[in-house]
């Protein structure tokens, strides 16, 4: 089981006075949580580090937050993580919309705070966070180990760059599953990446060579993209 004081929350909501009430609330929990008034802070830190569970209101200046939770659920690397929607929108239509979209729950504004702790470790409870990502996975001879960020080749240590890194885990992550260059751009190096597929390209050829004998592990789908075999 996850330490509380190990658990990341993310809240995206414009209303500072909500945003800190939650933040405080939270944290004397003793879960860690990073507030975002909109957006574009929240998708930099996405970057940087994922959270265990996140918060986000729907009403927000710029990207509004049914939007955003497409995103989400667009990208392999943040697919899987928990949502809960927290909104001032009450209506039976707006919940249905935002549960089909993939929000674990729907937090009708104003609510009291220890019904929305409640709510919040339900949701935690039944995402199974706290085995959400597997530490070592293994395909054959290769070995990728997340806490320790380290990847092996039949036992030998092989040295990669952080993105060589990020990309193998994400083909490793979606073992079998065919990945478009559109798909590992969103979820390597973000939505609003502005580079080429060519990119892709190049770091795979890099991949395959420092993975000497599992190289041929990942394999070239002609006209879509790539996939690492089981």
């Amino acid at each position: 089981m996850k330490d509380i004081a190990k658990t990341k929350v993310y809240c995206v909501e414009d209303d500072r006075n909500i945003r800190e009430l939650i933040i405080y609330t939270l944290e004397s929990g003793g879960y860690q949580v990073k507030g975002f008034s909109s957006s574009e802070g929240f998708w930099q830190s996405l970057k940087e580090e994922l959270p265990d569970l996140i918060l986000l209101d729907l009403m927000l200046p710029g990207e509004d937050g049914m939007k955003i939770l497409e995103r989400l659920k667009r990208s392999g690397r943040t697919k899987s993580l928990p949502v809960i929607l927290v909104t001032a929108k009450g209506a039976e239509y707006d919940k249905v919309k935002g549960l089909d979209c993939g929000a674990d729950d729907y937090i009708t504004k104003p609510f009291g705070m220890m019904e929305f702790i409640a709510r919040v470790k339900a949701v935690l409870r039944r995402s199974g966070y706290e085995n959400r990502q597997a530490d070592t996975l293994i395909i054959k001879g290769l070995k990728l180990q997340v806490s320790s960020h380290q990847v092996t080749v039949e036992g030998e240590k092989v040295e990669l760059t952080l993105k060589e890194f990020e990309l193998l885990k994400y083909l490793m992550d979606n073992s079998g599953i065919v990945l478009t260059r559109d798909q590992i751009l969103t979820g390597i190096w973000g939505y609003d990446y502005s580079g080429e597929t060519r990119t892709v390209d190049v770091h795979i050829r890099s991949l395959r060579q420092k993975l000497g004998s599992c190289g041929d592990l990942i394999e070239t789908v002609r006209g879509v993209g790539y996939r690492i075999g089981e």
